[in-house]
């Protein structure tokens, strides 16, 4: 039974929060003497950030590799108010790139901590987001990653907790935790607005969609992109074999024996010539027909930051 079918999930790939980071890198480097400096990777995915080395930008891992008074530019993942306090310190020309989504859970942060809750955070320990979200009010902030860490995180005071998110989790893996979080704080409170951000729920909605159909998926991304790995867990827990590859050098033939229908995605971070690339292997690989399923139209853009638009 040789493979056929090839079912393209939509909404894949890039979301605004990259495509605005990716713009702003792009434009510093136009507009700003360089060189210009990146701290960590802009988004998570080594083809996007060696396009943009490339094109002459910097990649360091922390300030401290920036000189005194250069320009350098956060992720779209987000810092600590202590990452911005060094970038003064050293008088660095800051862009800040993060995503508009992260920085509305940091401003919750902030304002939960100031009305005196313990913020429990959902979010999985070592990821930049994570790190940056819990810089704004760590005395504050417990990092919640298992239903298990929900039942037996301690609060000083159990009638005043909050809860947060990281942006990029599993839809339903949150829901879990948020429910055994409600069976010991009746009084949790939440952000009026859910934290997932529209980009990450819409793509795994997509892969359950096409899930009922294909036999394998296969998805895009970087194995330390947060949304790309839950894209491989939504794909596995409705039953279906799942890879996550950077690229299409990485597909195994072998993972299709058998297989005539295979869906592909993408993580957010993942640019869409990766996906017709994937394509153009499959194809090879015997497949005839090729189709979308989109579940739903994106229509977001976010506007560049203060610092680009002067």
């Amino acid at each position: 039974m040789p493979l056929e079918r090839v079912i393209l999930s939509k909404p894949r790939g890039f979301c605004a929060g990259v495509e605005r980071a990716i713009e702003v890198v792009e434009q510093a480097l136009e507009r700003f003497p360089g060189p210009v400096y990146v701290r960590k990777e802009i988004v998570h995915n080594r083809h996007v950030v060696n396009a943009l080395r490339e094109k002459g930008a910097v990649f360091v891992e922390e300030l401290t590799d920036v000189p005194e008074g250069a320009t350098a530019i956060f992720s779209a993942h987000g810092v600590s108010p202590a990452v911005h306090a060094a970038a003064k310190a050293r008088r660095l020309n800051v862009v800040d790139a993060t995503c508009p989504l992260v920085t509305k859970v940091h401003v919750e942060a902030a304002r939960f901590a100031r009305e005196g809750y313990t913020l429990l955070l959902i979010g999985h320990q070592g990821h930049e987001e994570v790190e940056g979200t819990m810089g704004e009010a760590p005395e504050h902030i417990r990092l919640i990653q298992t239903v298990e860490d929900a039942r037996a995180v301690s609060v000083p005071d159990p009638d005043k907790v909050a809860v947060i998110t990281q942006t990029t989790l599993s839809v339903d893996d949150t829901r879990a935790i948020i429910e055994a979080l409600k069976a010991r704080f009746p009084k949790l409170v939440a952000p009026r607005k859910d934290d997932i951000c529209y980009a990450t729920q819409n793509r795994q909605n997509a892969v359950k969609a096409i899930a009922r159909e294909v036999e394998v998926v296969l998805v895009i991304g970087a194995a330390n992109s947060s949304n790309s790995i839950r894209l491989t867990e939504v794909a596995e827990d409705a039953g279906r074999r799942a890879y996550l590859i950077n690229d299409a050098s990485e597909i195994s033939p072998a993972w299709f024996d058998g297989v005539r229908c295979v869906g592909v995605t993408s993580g957010a971070s993942a640019p869409e010539h990766l996906v017709q690339e994937v394509v153009d292997a499959l194809r090879r690989l015997g497949a005839t027909q090729v189709e979308e399923w989109e579940l739903v139209r994106e229509d977001v853009s976010f506007g560049l930051p203060a610092e680009l638009v002067q």
